[in-house]
């Protein structure tokens, strides 16, 4: 007789009676997906491993300390039979094809009239694998297979766009200090679903790159401004596309809650109406400092760390920043947005008794290709900046720690 194929199914068991025969490694795997499922579930096993006893004793699961006996089937809907007794698996694989009850067997699939499907989740849909060949059963492609798809669904690599479901509005997407792979599975699988991207010049450019030739692109440094301010333009332009019922994502670097004008835009859209979700994003405070070997803490060295930006200088009637109360702290000193300005921030710090002997680093371009570390010191740095050629965006660490690590001028070394 030709072998057929599984057929395919979901099975809805909320409120259902699932009977599990064992109590071990192989019911550990299963039970939170049934448990989850809703399904009435019925442990039948002498006894159990500590996690599938802790279900028991957390009351989501009922649990008979015995062995199997005829009729344990009768009133299941679905059973999953994995004990150890060969000859009861057999018996209970028997009564379950009696009653008509969809069996799953840990020891010999063959015998089973179910199999369980290798699955995975992404954002509301369950991926099932099985293999359609009974004979060349392979449950590690299988499962290869099934992460390949999840994995895709997740990162955006593996585009499947929502339909029915699918709600216009904006997506505020940190998208990290530059590597693309530093984006967050959530953030890249928006950016992936996009019909409009507004990205900043510090997000992470390669990946745009990789979106569908029907995603508009905009570099939010050309939005024409007009008489509009900069940042006024840009939530214009987002209000613009998402009332036109698009599904709009806007690309900054870092996070957009840190020096980003994230809130400024969320607050411009909510005026408007407009639905938003913010995605965080891994700040290039702290990620670009790791990249050039660099914590912004250390045991015995650094109890805290402190970002400031530095767009503004020290003496700048503009300046929000306490510079005479960071020269006093003992831990790092993480600097944003401050190559031109790190001259007049070290005489400042020195001036209000930081030694001028303190470690400074500056990380341009950190995590990407062109990434290089330039090391100074407060009393240096001013000069080093200029005979180095540091241009923007670079991230400044002052402190101790900058010298407690392996010196990493670029990711690939």
């Amino acid at each position: 007789m030709a072998e057929h194929p599984a057929y395919p199914v979901g099975l809805r068991l909320t409120g259902r009676r699932v009977v599990v025969l064992g109590g071990g490694q192989v019911a550990q795997r299963r039970l939170p997906a049934l448990i989850a499922a809703g399904a009435d579930v019925l442990l039948v096993s002498p006894e159990a491993t500590p996690s599938v006893e802790a279900m028991a004793d957390a009351g989501e699961i009922a649990w008979e300390k015995r062995s199997y006996r005829e009729g344990d089937l009768a009133d299941a809907w679905y059973a999953l039979i994995a004990t150890s007794d060969a000859e009861a698996n057999t018996r209970a694989s028997a009564e379950a094809e009696r009653h008509r009850v969809w069996c799953v067997r840990s020891d010999d699939a063959d015998a089973a009239t179910a199999w369980t499907p290798a699955t995975g989740h992404s954002e509301g849909v369950t991926v099932a694998v099985l293999t359609t060949n009974a004979k060349g059963r392979d449950p590690r492609h299988t499962a290869a297979v099934r992460d390949a798809v999840v994995e895709g669904l997740r990162d955006g690599t593996l585009v499947a766009p929502h339909y029915r479901t699918r709600t216009p509005g904006v997506a505020l997407v940190g998208g990290g200090p530059g590597d693309p792979d530093l984006i967050t599975v959530r953030g890249r699988r928006l950016l992936a679903e996009a019909d409009v991207v507004i990205a900043d010049r510090l997000g992470p450019r390669d990946l745009l790159a990789e979106l569908p030739p029907h995603v508009e692109v905009i570099d939010a440094a050309k939005i024409p401004y007009g008489r509009f301010m900069a940042q006024e333009a840009i939530n214009n332009a987002l209000i613009e596309h998402a009332e036109q019922g698009k599904s709009v994502v806007r690309l900054k670097g870092g996070d957009p809650y840190v020096f980003g004008r994230g809130m400024e835009e969320l607050h411009a859209l909510a005026e408007a109406g407009i639905p938003c979700t913010v995605v965080p994003g891994i700040s290039s405070s702290i990620s670009v400092p790791g990249a050039a070997g660099i914590p912004v803490t250390h045991r015995g060295v650094a109890h805290e760390f402190t970002v400031v930006s530095g767009h503004v200088a020290p003496d700048d009637d503009r300046s929000l920043v306490d510079w005479p109360s960071l020269a006093k702290l003992t831990g790092t000193l993480v600097i944003l947005m401050g190559v031109d300005k790190i001259g007049r921030i070290a005489e400042t710090l020195v001036a209000h008794g930081k030694s001028p002997d303190t470690p400074v680093a500056l990380v341009q371009e950190g995590t990407t290709a062109a990434q290089r570390r330039v090391d100074a010191t407060l009393a240096t740095v001013g000069e080093v900046v200029v005979a180095e050629d540091v241009k923007p965006p670079a991230v400044i660490v002052v402190g101790e720690v900058v010298a407690v690590g392996p010196r990493v001028s670029n990711p690939s070394e």
